[in-house]
């Protein structure tokens, strides 16, 4: 298993947070994320598998990256706190001043 700097897991984190964002289903995935945390070894060894697929599109060191991202519960945690994060600076942009 590699390691992943802080400084990648971060930009891991927070571009996927975005991702979801833009794709508007913030809540659902913080829903999943919370309810599955414990499976998020499953995930990225389903990551592992879909990578000669989702390899094409992305590059495997990409794919890598964020299975061990997943792998580790403090990578999903700090998914969680990006995907929070947006959603209070949602909820200061929708705030009337």
């Amino acid at each position: 298993m590699t390691t992943l700097t802080t400084c990648r897991r971060t930009e891991l984190a927070a571009g996927l947070a975005r991702s979801i964002s833009r794709m508007g289903i913030r809540v659902p995935a913080l829903w999943l994320l919370e309810l599955y945390k414990p499976l998020g070894f499953l995930g990225a060894q389903a990551l592992l598998f879909l990578q000669p697929v989702l390899g094409v599109w992305t590059g495997d060191e990409v794919i890598r990256d964020y299975v061990t991202l997943l792998e580790e519960p403090t990578g999903i945690e700090q998914l969680l706190a990006e995907l929070e994060k947006g959603d209070s600076h949602a909820a200061t942009d929708e705030q009337p001043t």
